[in-house]
């Protein structure tokens, strides 16, 4: 089956992959949308894996108060450089963790990535997957703090 331009780009607007891995992926799963996501995803975390013992010392730390000025957040995300930290989707990220600190008060990053994201449907540490597979670099929420 041909690949179309059009179906990559589609993949690569719903993903965020480069283009060679959606061409790559589409190809593989016979111009499959849906299929070349869910293959996008598992050779995301696998990639993830292997990258996941790279030093993280970039990336921001950002304090957000809530809308009634009653409760703040301060949380920390790394990632490997901070060409990538500078990426608005890295930032979007880490803001919507802030809002989850605030809005769910978890009690460690692990129970932090079991969360609903705010503003979303998917939990912190899909969220966080999925940003991977867009800027292929590795990921720590490091900490948190919840002031009240």
């Amino acid at each position: 089956m041909a690949i179309t331009v059009a179906q990559i780009n589609e993949l690569r607007q719903m993903t965020g992959a480069g283009i060679m891995d959606c061409k790559k992926t589409l190809t593989e799963a016979n111009g499959d949308i849906d299929k070349a996501i869910q293959l996008l995803r598992e050779k995301g975390l696998a990639t993830q894996a292997k990258k996941a013992g790279r030093v993280a010392a970039e990336g921001l730390a950002l304090a957000l108060v809530s809308d009634d000025n009653k409760i703040g957040a301060v949380v920390e995300v790394n990632i490997e450089t901070d060409f990538a930290a500078k990426n608005p989707k890295f930032k979007e990220f880490v803001e919507n963790v802030a809002k989850t600190v605030i809005e769910k008060n978890p009690a460690d990053v692990e129970a932090l990535k079991a969360e609903i994201i705010s503003g979303g449907s998917e939990t912190v540490a899909e969220a966080l997957q999925e940003l991977f597979l867009s800027v292929r670099e590795n990921i720590q929420i490091r900490r948190f703090a919840r002031l009240e």
